[in-house]
């Protein structure tokens, strides 16, 4: 890129950033990476700190706690990407598969954290940052990825996903040229393959947005509630029944936690292996109200360990849920079929894709 370019990419930025010097009104809810440490990052950071006219307001951004840099945060990873277009660079499918490759590390990495992996709630990530969608405007989904601010990240539906996001920021601090949409996405891609899941086709191409695209409470579905509530739920992202139920697989794995939803215990017997368990389980077992002092959920009567909420035991009772749920329990075949075609559709919705035809990303073993 020529200097007189390289000038002209400056001051337009720079317009840009002054456009965002204004308070946000919401907080910004995760910590934003630190000035970039490797080769390859510093190649990423200095592209972008040269459109912004320096690498010390580039770090500015990054290690400030203000609203002011937080919300100019976008506009640093908005001006390295234009200035990594400026020079011909594009990341290729090896690097996404780098950045799979270290989430897929750090799902293991878990200790004593619930039942020994990360993968559930990279999982849970994934899916609410995309089901936020809503096709009468189009707006929401996994594009802007707007679940990094107040109030969005402190809606009740995304209790405890602080976790999820800080384990993120830490794969964002190697790889700071993917976008926190491509990320979680991508998070939520490398949780269903490793743990034993289908294959999940995937591509790049989400931008960051700003605390004023965060969506309103009220799109992701509230456990208490019935069958036309998870109708209408799906049915504003554009989702069918059939999706809808197949989407609802995802409760193979997790657990619900007392200080965070209220809820409590997990789906499954196996809540870090996905199967279809979730099904057989709602049909094969018998459930009853659990007494506590909880919200209403449900409790296996045979061991009293396994719970279901009162959105997946509608599977069992609205008709046109039930149908499929059942061939989901009958065939795990077509589960894993089916989710994967639904969960690749959430994460793409709202998304304005320049790149072509979806990757499938190679799981650890396979690169063994």
């Amino acid at each position: 890129m020529s200097c007189s370019a390289l000038r002209r990419l400056t001051t337009t930025t720079r317009s840009a950033i002054r456009v965002r010097n204004r308070p946000s009104v919401r907080g910004f809810s995760t910590t934003p990476p630190p000035s970039p440490k490797s080769s390859k990052t510093g190649l990423y950071a200095g592209l972008g700190a040269a459109a912004l006219g320096g690498a010390a307001y580039a770090y500015y951004v990054y290690a400030s706690q203000s609203d002011h840099a937080r919300e100019a945060g976008s506009a640093v990873r908005g001006a390295a990407q234009a200035a990594k277009a400026a020079v011909n660079y594009t990341p290729t499918k090896a690097d996404y598969q780098k950045v799979y490759n270290r989430i897929a590390e750090i799902m293991d990495d878990a200790g004593e954290y619930d039942d020994g992996s990360y993968g559930p709630v990279l999982l849970r990530l994934a899916w609410h940052a995309s089901g936020t969608y809503d096709k009468a405007t189009n707006t929401g989904g996994s594009n802007y990825a707007t679940m990094r601010f107040d109030p969005e990240a402190l809606h009740a539906a995304n209790a405890g996903l602080a976790v999820a996001r800080g384990l993120m920021d830490q794969v964002k601090r190697e790889f700071p040229w993917i976008s926190y949409g491509d990320l979680w996405t991508l998070g939520g891609v490398a949780a269903v393959q490793e743990m034993g899941g289908p294959k999940i086709p995937w591509r790049p191409g989400r931008i960051d947005g700003y605390a004023r695209d965060a969506t309103p409470d009220g799109r992701l579905p509230d456990a208490a509630q019935g069958a036309g509530h998870v109708k209408e739920i799906f049915a504003r992202m554009g989702f069918t029944d059939q999706e809808a139920v197949a989407l609802c697989g995802a409760h193979a794995l997790g657990r619900c936690h007392r200080d965070r939803s209220g809820y409590d215990g997990p789906w499954t017997f196996s809540p870090t292996t996905f199967t279809n368990d979730y099904y057989t389980l709602l049909f094969d077992e018998s459930w009853v109200w659990k007494k506590w002092g909880g919200p209403k959920q449900l409790e296996d009567k045979k061991t009293r360990s396994l719970m279901m909420l009162p959105t997946d035991y509608v599977l069992t009772q609205d008709t046109h849920f039930k149908k499929h749920a059942k061939a989901y329990a009958a065939d795990s075949a077509l589960f894993f079929r089916d989710f994967s075609a639904a969960f690749a559709r959430l994460l793409e919705l709202g998304v304005p894709f320049a790149a072509a035809e979806p990757w499938e990303m190679r799981s650890l073993d396979e690169q063994k």
